[in-house]
């Protein structure tokens, strides 16, 4: 398994980490995000959807489930999809909203709380585990699929000392 790390010692730093994951999104794309609250996962998300050209505010997506964003990738109209199943009562919930057709090969779909959609919830391609940690934050990587893999080996992130 193929996985990187990096200790991100403030917001300007997961900011930037955004940014990189926006240059190797790909349709179809699986992102988990794990952490605890305020970790940063919607903080790293908000980043990766602006620079990956969304305008406009990136709300967290608590209360709806999901907020889908138009990007364009590689020439190409691709919609990201940012889930927060924090609320979600159940794996069931996730399915009656037809949430599971949203993840095709067209699309690109982060997950924030992923563990309260198992087990419907399609396998990731990406890991992203975040820790605080002291005034900032670890996070960790893990590719778990070949596109995961793919985005790993073009990422090019190294945070500021």
């Amino acid at each position: 398994m193929q996985h990187f790390t990096a200790y991100l010692r403030d917001d300007d730093a997961t900011t930037a980490l955004g940014a990189a994951l926006a240059c190797v999104l790909a349709p179809g794309l699986v992102i988990y995000l794990h952490g605890d609250l305020g970790a940063g996962k919607t903080a790293l998300t908000r980043a990766l959807l602006q620079a990956a050209g969304h305008v406009g505010k990136v709300k967290s997506p608590t209360y709806t489930l999901s907020e889908p964003y138009q990007l364009t990738i590689d020439g190409r109209a691709v919609q990201a999809i940012h889930f927060d199943l924090y609320r979600m009562g159940s794996p069931e919930e996730f399915l009656d909203a037809g949430f599971r057709e949203e993840f095709n090969q067209d699309n690109i779909c982060i997950v924030e709380w992923p563990e309260k959609g198992a087990p419907v919830l399609p396998p990731p391609d990406l890991d992203v585990f975040l820790h605080v940690k002291g005034e900032g934050r670890e996070v960790e990587l893990q590719a778990l699929s070949h596109l995961g893999s793919l985005c790993l080996d073009r990422l090019s992130f190294a945070p500021a000392p």
